[in-house]
């Protein structure tokens, strides 16, 4: 037996006599699980030579359940008690004090070694709670160096993540006000046009059912959208929306999401389709601002194209909040630029005297170890 459409159960208690009625609902979330392949070449003959104990390289950053990650691997061990070792974590690229993340609960990480059949010769399986910030937790005795029997001196280590229970803050759990219909849109609040070079036909929006609208409320303006352009490009508003029994959703804003940030997403979704092979076009001067929201929503593509915009701006006075802006949002292109200005000649040096260079050792202390690798290239 099914249980009432939550639309039929308002209008049965208003029937009732209740007018003034309001209804919210909360449901539980399924496991979210992300793969990445993490696949090292020279593993025995170049790495474990050149990398010492207590070192690490890093993957590149990839999404699961919403969020960022990263996995560390010291090929000679994390400390000196486990220096016959491979020691692999999994990092989380989002600090505790970011205002912008999800409050997630607890992240599984199982990773296998893969032997030439691409099946798993060793597996391991760590849970970790509260896992948000600079965190990393996993094996400092991940697999024994002598027992590797690599192929090709090739390592394959296969990671799954997957994170459990992904709530929403409290502001954007929808409250459905279900006493009196919503308003008929007017002129100003249809659907923006499009400039001709987006993902279909700006005549589609007739041919859309009305059902299909939803309205978002963020940074106390409203934002009509087609419900399956957002499930289609972001992972995160999928979930969401996915708990709406009404047409409106409210979005609580913040320093990186306000209204003309979430219309600058909402823009590059109505005209980019997530296969959209074309160069996206980013406004700078709101792009360290959307970089923020594209990650949180899981916006890919719009992220790159946001780490590019802003690349042509590290110069001294903002490569320290570049780099700490790529680091703590997964954004290669941007950290590369950063990494970049600083091996210029005079660069790293002139940067050590300013206060952005203390500020980026205790902000963000995992970009110590790349500005130490490039104080090592120039002073050696």
């Amino acid at each position: 037996m099914t249980s009432m459409p939550m639309s039929a159960l308002l209008s049965a208690l208003r029937g009732a006599g209740r007018q003034h009625l309001t209804a919210s609902t909360v449901a539980a979330r399924q496991a979210i699980t992300g793969s990445h392949v993490l696949r090292v070449h020279g593993y025995n003959k170049v790495l474990r030579k050149k990398v010492p104990n207590g070192h690490f390289f890093e993957s590149a950053p990839f999404g699961a359940g919403g969020h960022t990650w990263k996995v560390v691997c010291y090929p000679n061990g994390s400390d000196r008690d486990h220096a016959g070792y491979t020691s692999l974590f999994l990092k989380s690229l989002r600090p505790h004090d970011d205002p912008f993340v999800f409050d997630a609960t607890t992240a599984r990480l199982q990773a296998s070694v893969l032997d030439r059949d691409g099946k798993p010769w060793r597996t391991q399986t760590a849970e970790h709670r509260s896992f948000l910030g600079y965190e990393a937790w996993g094996w400092k005795d991940f697999v024994k160096n002598d027992d590797l029997d690599l192929v090709d001196d090739c390592l394959t280590v296969l990671c799954d993540v997957t994170v459990d229970d992904l709530p929403l803050h409290a502001e954007e759990v929808v409250t459905a006000a279900a006493a009196t219909p919503p308003p008929e849109p007017t002129a100003s609040a249809l659907p923006p046009s499009f400039d001709g070079h987006g993902w279909f036909p700006e005549a589609i929006w007739s041919d859309m059912p009305t059902d299909d609208m939803v309205t978002i409320h963020v940074g106390g303006k409203s934002f009509p959208a087609h419900r399956f352009l957002l499930e289609a490009h972001s992972p995160v508003l999928k979930l969401a929306l996915q708990n709406v029994t009404s047409s409106q959703l409210h979005i609580a804003g913040g320093l990186a999401l306000d209204a003309e940030v979430f219309e600058a997403m909402l823009q590059y979704m109505n005209n980019y389709s997530p296969s959209c092979s074309e160069k996206i076009k980013v406004e700078p001067t709101i792009a360290d601002r959307l970089l923020v929201a594209a990650d949180k929503y899981g916006l890919e593509k719009l992220k790159l194209a946001c780490g590019e915009a802003l690349c042509p701006r590290v110069d001294m006075g903002s490569v320290a909040a570049m780099l700490t802006l790529a680091e703590r949002h997964g954004c290669p292109v941007l950290k590369d630029a950063c990494i970049q200005f600083l091996s210029r000649a005079g660069n790293l040096g002139s940067f050590a005297s300013t206060d952005g260079f203390q500020r980026l050792m205790k902000d963000c202390p995992s970009a110590a170890e790349e500005i130490a690798d490039i104080a090592v290239k120039q002073y050696a």
